[in-house]
C-alpha cells in the first residue's frame, strides 16, 4: 500500500509535522510565491500525480496523510485521472462546507468538501481536472461543528450525515470510495495539540472500527488521514496503532 506523506498545512510546509500512517514517499513541491491558490493547485497537483501513479503500481488503496482537509481535491483528481469514480465517506468534527461567501473567518480547509462538489470551479478545481462529486454520493460522518450557513446549507443538500457508530455498509453509496478521516473527529480531548478540537466525538476505536469496516468492504479506492494537529505533541504515536488495525482490514478495491 502506497503511503504518500504531505506535511503541509495549506501551503506552508511543516518539516516537523508528524503523520501517520508513517509516509513512503513525500510531496515537497516547490511552490511559487504569490496568491495562495495557485500556490495550492501546483501542491495538489503533485498529491494528485502520486495517487493516479499509486493506484496503477499494483490497484491497492492509496493512504495520503496530511496536514489539513483541504488536501482531498488533489487525492480525488487523482483518482478521477485513473479513472476511478469514487464516492466520498467523509469523517470530520466540521461540516467544511464552507464557501468564501460564508465563512467568516476565511479559512480555506472548511471549504473542502463544498469544494469537492463543484462550487466555484475556477478556486482550483479547474486547475486540478477535478471533477465535481454529486451530493447524494457524499456521506458526511460525525460533524456536530456547524457554523450557521453550514447546517443550512447541509438541511438543504443531499449530502448524508451519520454519526460515527451508526455508519452501516448498507447506506454507502454505490461503486468505488474515497474515505476521508480528519482525526480531529474524535473526541477532542482524546489527541493532543488538536487545531480545533471538538467534544462530545467517538473515541479512537470507534473511528478505527469505522474505518476498517470500509476498507473491508473492497471498495475503498483510497484513504485521506488528515493530521490536523500542531508538530510537536507526539499525536501521531497515539493514534498510529488504531489506523494500522484499520488500514490493514482488507485491501482490494
Amino acid at each position: 500500500m502506497t503511503v504518500i506523506g504531505v506535511p503541509y498545512h495549506l501551503d506552508e510546509y511543516l518539516s516537523d509535522l508528524d503523520l501517520t500512517p508513517e509516509p513512503s514517499e513525500l510531496i515537497i513541491p516547490e511552490l511559487p510565491p504569490g496568491e495562495v491558490w495557485p500556490r495550492l493547485a501546483v501542491l495538489y497537483d503533485a498529491v494528485a500525480r502520486a495517487v493516479t501513479c499509486g493506484r496503477a503500481e499494483d490497484g491497492r488503496p492509496v493512504v495520503v496523510a496530511c496536514g489539513d482537509c483541504l488536501t482531498a481535491l488533489g487525492a480525488v483528481a487523482g483518482l478521477q485521472a485513473a479513472g476511478v469514480d469514487p464516492a466520498i465517506v467523509w469523517f470530520d468534527a466540521h461540516g467544511d462546507v464552507q464557501t468564501p461567501e460564508t465563512s467568516s473567518s476565511g479559512y480555506l480547509a472548511g471549504m473542502a468538501l463544498r469544494l469537492l462538489t463543484g462550487y466555484r470551479p475556477e478556486l482550483i478545481a479547474s486547475r486540478l481536472g477535478l471533477r465535481p462529486v454529486l451530493e447524494d454520493r457524499i456521506v458526511l460522518a460525525g460533524a456536530r461543528d456547524l457554523d450557521p450557513p453550514e447546517a443550512t446549507y447541509l438541511d438543504q443538500a443531499l449530502i448524508r450525515r451519520r454519526q460515527v457508530p451508526d455508519l452501516a455498509v448498507a447506506e454507502l453509496p454505490d461503486g468505488p470510495l474515497y474515505v476521508h478521516v480528519d482525526l480531529d473527529v474524535i473526541d477532542g480531548v482524546e489527541l493532543p495539540g488538536l487545531r480545533f478540537p471538538t467534544p462530545r466525538g467517538p473515541d479512537a476505536r470507534q473511528v478505527a472500527d469505522a474505518l476498517g469496516m470500509l476498507i473491508g468492504t473492497g471498495r475503498v479506492a483510497a484513504v485521506g488521514i488528515a493530521c490536523t494537529w500542531f508538530p510537536g505533541h507526539a499525536t501521531a504515536r497515539l493514534i498510529a496503532p488504531y489506523l494500522e488495525i484499520a488500514l490493514a482490514s482488507g485491501y482490494s478495491a
